[in-house]
């Protein structure tokens, strides 16, 4: 059986948000609540420099008992782990596996263009195999 190459850009999900570096964890809580997303990106003036995600909250915040005004640079997983849209999946899953993170930001040419999940993998992996 054949396999067809896929890259990052054929799986990734477009929908990306990002805040500000000041945001507090209860604000970034609410978008993703209302944006339906796992992560945001967490910016510095337009520079991307880390990632809150549903597991920071879980982990980080619950663990240490942070105020819900703790501005999200505090909890953010940085440095910012990134891959472009032309690589393969098999190297985002290995990036993904090796650095032990759920969610691969999507980058090209400095911009947050997508983002990669373990569930968009999990994804296309049952669809190929039907």
């Amino acid at each position: 059986m054949e396999q067809s190459v896929i890259y990052v850009k054929d799986i990734m999900t477009n929908q990306v948000i990002s805040v500000d570096s000041s945001v507090s964890v209860n604000d970034a809580a609410k978008m993703m609540e209302n944006s339906e997303v796992g992560a945001i990106i967490v910016m510095e003036g337009n520079e991307p420099r880390g990632i809150i995600t549903d597991r920071d909250f879980a982990i980080k915040i619950a663990a240490h008992a942070y105020p819900i005004d703790t501005p999200v640079r505090r909890v953010m997983s940085s440095p910012l782990i990134t891959i472009g849209p032309e690589e393969l999946i098999s190297v985002a899953a290995d990036l993904m596996s090796t650095r032990k993170i759920r969610k691969l930001p999507v980058m090209d040419e400095d911009k947050i263009i997508g983002i990669v999940t373990a569930t968009n993998l999990v994804d296309h992996q049952l669809h190929s195999l039907n």
